[in-house]
């Protein structure tokens, strides 16, 4: 018995506490507000399954960080097949919420499930292989077409889905990782100018009505109240409503209304819900203490001398970077919506439990930042 005390001693001295103190924090501030918006149905189903995930969910994350990061990368071929072979089965038997063309989950019978998350881990994992394997290459065009491929199959996979927003988030983990990789600077100028001229096409032969809709939505969002810019108005309403204490817990006017209030406000508009029941301090408390977990990503991979770790990091950082820029955009009405989570507070056992699987390979990395540590009970 002591020497479990002694192991459990170990293991709370060598973890990264900051990061998942404040991980915990988040989920536990993201449960209450999702029983908050959804106790207009009557029943805590979607709250216990939050619940769940995330004891779940940090279990994962304990038990991940106890094994070296570098052994995960060994196995990369493992991972590539579990994150690629689910989503390519939704293009087979996928299915989507009604009233959208998304096929993005499997159907587990008891759940659904959504392969996208899981192949966001899987991911860095290979990723930051690949790329650690061609690191002093990385600036020729025969290396850097293929790790060019390798980051571009997951965008173009999700985006034939019909989760464009997922799409984006891979992009920016891939940017991110490809930067601190030394990719010559002169790369990254060609593609954002190749995207700036492609915009108008993107805009008038790819982009259906809808998703134009949203686009015009950002510069007018009065411009269609009843159709695209219902969502952000009332989320504009629901965060003024809010002042700078908010209304109460589970007494938001908007909130407590349901869809019919603030529509996914359980969802991808779980900041509002945020917003209006414990106002301005409270949202500025969910942002920063987001913008903290990111930011400590960047703290962690410094603290590495090991590339791979450096590159697991930084891809977990722009994966929350994305997210948290997008989703906050979205909910404070200056970019469109595009169905993106908030990372630890939106609802959905999927995105979390995979969410803290990647919180699992940082704190590996930070674990054994170093290339010995002696434990207590070596010394005994």
């Amino acid at each position: 018995m002591k020497a479990i005390w002694v192991r459990i001693a170990d293991y709370i001295r060598e973890v990264d506490k900051i990061m998942l103190i404040l991980c915990i924090f988040c989920t536990s501030f993201g449960c209450l507000s999702v029983l908050s918006a959804t106790r207009y149905t009557g029943s805590i189903k979607q709250f216990v399954m939050q619940a769940v995930a995330m004891v779940l969910g940090v279990g994962a994350a304990i038990v991940i960080s106890l094994f070296d990061f570098k052994l995960f990368t060994k196995y990369w071929f493992i991972f590539a097949a579990v994150g690629l072979i689910p989503v390519l089965l939704t293009f087979v038997i996928g299915v989507g919420p009604a009233g959208t063309d998304d096929k993005a989950w499997l159907d587990l019978g008891i759940t659904t499930f959504q392969p996208a998350e899981l192949l966001k881990t899987c991911f860095i994992i290979t990723f930051s292989y690949h790329l650690s394997k061609v690191k002093d290459k990385i600036n020729k065009l025969s290396y850097l077409i293929p790790v060019c491929i390798h980051g571009g199959l997951p965008v173009i996979l999700i985006h034939f889905q019909g989760d464009d927003g997922t799409a984006l988030v891979f992009a920016v983990m891939m940017l991110c990782m490809m930067w601190i990789s030394g990719v010559d600077k002169k790369y990254f100028l060609i593609f954002f100018g190749a995207v700036i001229v492609a915009a108008p096409l993107i805009y008038f032969f790819v982009m259906n009505p809808d998703q134009q809709a949203r686009i015009r939505t950002m510069f007018d969002i009065e411009a269609d109240l009843q159709g695209s810019g219902w969502q952000q108005w009332r989320g504009r309403t629901a965060l003024a409503g809010g002042g700078i204490w908010g209304q109460g817990f589970l007494k938001g006017s908007l909130t407590q209304m349901g869809q019919a209030g603030v529509p996914e406000g359980y969802n991808d508009f779980i900041f509002v819900t945020i917003g209006e029941e414990w106002g301005f301090v409270g949202a500025f408390i969910v942002a920063a203490s987001l913008c903290f977990i990111a930011y400590r990503c960047i703290m962690i991979s410094k603290m590495t001398n090991n590339f791979v770790g450096k590159l697991i990091c930084v891809g977990f950082f722009g994966w929350l970077t994305a997210q948290i820029t997008m989703n906050l955009g979205m909910c404070l009405s200056i970019l469109p919506v595009i169905g993106v989570t908030l990372p630890f507070f939106s609802a959905g056992g999927t995105s979390l439990s995979c969410l803290y699987i990647g919180v699992g390979l940082v704190l590996s990395v930070y674990m054994h930042r170093n290339s010995r540590t002696v434990y207590l009970h070596e010394l005994e």
